[in-house]
This record gives structure tokens, sequence and C-alpha cells, in this order.
């Protein structure tokens, strides 16, 4: 790991994704989170304020990165409900089989490196009839914007830790074992080519 990416990247991570208008994106989706969950990308813990504490049983967050995590503005043990962090990666989930009622992840597909490794891994550890909540940035519909996605992001995903502007959420999702059971789309406030928004549940085929 060089040092942008141990000391410098977390940072602006932490800061991009700290912004009111994902925040407010974040409380139209972990709020709906119960049982056991496991939240994929948990980054410094930003959805952590809006889990709802008679909902949840117990709470996983998995990042990959340790650096980012210990930015964290919340005591974990001050939550009031059972709480664990692991450093790991979405492809490789350390969790047995069908253990998650729910699956979030919030601002996480864009930077993942093998998605369909890593809806396989989701699906393992999800129950049957367990939903993933999801809220994403990605491909814009207007076609304008598109082709700028298209042509800075091989550069903003250099700089960006591997965030992806123009990854088509809607078809991830689908095209790996998973149907969208509510999806709702907008441009939320901000540069366009970042503020493309997806978010809504879906359940494992």
């Amino acid at each position: 790991m060089g040092l942008y990416s141990k000391y410098i990247l977390p940072s602006l991570i932490n800061k991009a994704c700290s912004q009111s208008t994902a925040s407010k994106q974040r409380e139209k989706v972990v709020p709906h989170a119960k049982g056991k969950v496991l939240e994929i990308g948990i980054g410094s813990g930003l959805n952590l304020p809006f889990y709802k504490a008679d909902e949840i049983e117990l709470l996983i967050g998995i990042d990959p990165s340790q650096e980012l995590w210990n930015k964290t503005a919340i005591n974990p043990k001050e939550l009031p409900f059972e709480f664990e962090f692991r450093k790991a990666f979405a492809e490789e989930i350390p969790a047995d089989n069908n253990s998650f009622d729910q699956i979030v992840i919030t601002y996480t597909m864009c930077t993942i490196p093998d998605t369909d490794r890593a809806f396989e891994e989701i699906r393992r550890v999800l129950k049957s009839g367990g939903e993933l909540l999801f809220c994403e940035h990605g491909k814009a519909p207007d076609k304008a914007v598109e082709r700028w996605q298209n042509l800075i992001n091989p550069l903003w995903k250099k700089v960006g830790g591997g965030c992806n502007l123009n990854r088509d959420i809607k078809s991830l999702i689908e095209q790996n074992g998973f149907k969208i059971e509510h999806l709702d789309t907008m441009y939320i406030p901000g540069w366009k080519p970042a503020c493309f928004n997806y978010w809504g549940t879906a359940i494992s085929k």
C-alpha cells in the first residue's frame, strides 16, 4: 500500500462520503435494516447513526481499509446493539453460509474490483429470502453526462481508490442473481457525473 492510499486517500474518501447530500440518501435506506445485518464497505461508519436500535440483533461491518475505519467518529462500544468490525474484502466475506437476514451496501459497489465474485459471496452469506439494501451512485441516464463519466472514469478511478463513475447499478444487481423489489433514482445535488443515485431493495433469486 502506497503513502497516498494509506494516508491521503482515506481522508479524501471520508470527506466525500460525509457530504450532507449523501447522508440524506443513507437515511432513506439504512433505517430499514433489521435482524442480523452485514454492512459491506462500512468505511468510517457513516451509516451507524441511521440503524434503529430496536431493529438490529447484530451488525457486522466489513471494509478492506483499516485506515478508513480508524477515522470513525463513533465509539463502537457505545452502540445500542451488538456490533463487530472485520477487515475484509467483499469478494471474501468472513462469515458462514446463510448468516444474515439483510445486507446493506452504500456507495461501495463502485469500488469493488470483482463484482461477480462479491455477489457470489453476498448470496452465500444471505439467508433464503433475505434482502439486499443498497444506495449507490453510477451510470447516468443522460447521454451527455454518461459521455463525461466514460471520459473521466480512467483518471477518476486512479485517484479515487478504484471508484467507477459509470457502473450500471441496476444491471449489476440484476445480472448477479438478484431481483429488484424497489428502485428509486435521481440526481442528488452536486457534480452530475458523480451524482446520479440508485437506491432500493433486492432479493436473491
